[in-house]
């Protein structure tokens, strides 16, 4: 998992509350277990028409947002069912950080799983934020999570909580697999003691 320290980069509004996992990644792209080529199918029934022409009203469709690594959503991002391709599909795509005044927990969850930070902030922060956004590509917004601060591009910041587990997991690209290898000489050191302790298991 790569690390997140500081991002600098385009932020992209979303504003709509209650966008859900299926409008995320739609189901019918659920059948693979990589965690890669998902992006192009993100938001999938918003992006494209029936014939799978962009939609050019969509923002991420705009030229201004097609690099966005930042997103600024409306408010309970992520609810509906609990697959793990909706941060794969968002990762995929290039965002590495999603904003809103809340997250639903099983998606908030898998996004730390990921190396994607997601940020809860107050609905006023969220609402400035929103409107730098706006502004295109040459508004281009700070994370800091050493810090953990939101800097938009006139400077304005907005201070944010997180867990120290968490935040030291994405400081450090550790996820599941990588807070067990961190453990590998305990490990060994166990599985050798235990060959010579009971080599008939």
């Amino acid at each position: 998992m790569d690390k997140f320290t500081t991002l600098t980069g385009i932020a992209a509004p979303m504003p709509l509350v209650n966008i859900d996992t299926d409008m995320i990644i739609p189901k019918q792209f659920l059948k693979t277990i990589k965690r890669t080529g998902l992006g192009v199918n993100l938001f999938d029934e918003m992006r494209y028409d029936r014939d799978g022409n962009e939609n050019p009203d969509f923002v991420l469709n705009q030229p201004a947002y097609r690099d966005a690594q930042i997103l600024i959503a409306g408010d309970n991002f992520g609810c509906g069912s609990s697959r793990e391709h909706a941060p794969w599909a968002l990762l995929d795509f290039g965002i590495r950080c999603v904003i809103s005044t809340s997250f639903a927990d099983i998606f908030f969850n898998n996004c730390f799983k990921n190396g994607i930070l997601p940020i809860t902030l107050p609905q006023e922060a969220v609402d400035v934020l929103m409107e730098d956004a706006r502004k295109g590509a040459n508004a281009r917004m700070t994370v800091d999570l050493e810090n953990q601060t939101v800097s938009a591009s006139d400077g304005q910041e907005f201070g944010f909580d997180i867990d120290p587990f968490r935040k030291h997991c994405l400081l450090n690209g550790l996820d599941d697999i990588g807070l067990t290898m961190e453990k590998a000489p305990a490990i060994d050191s166990y599985e050798s003691q235990m060959a010579q302790a009971r080599p008939w298991v």
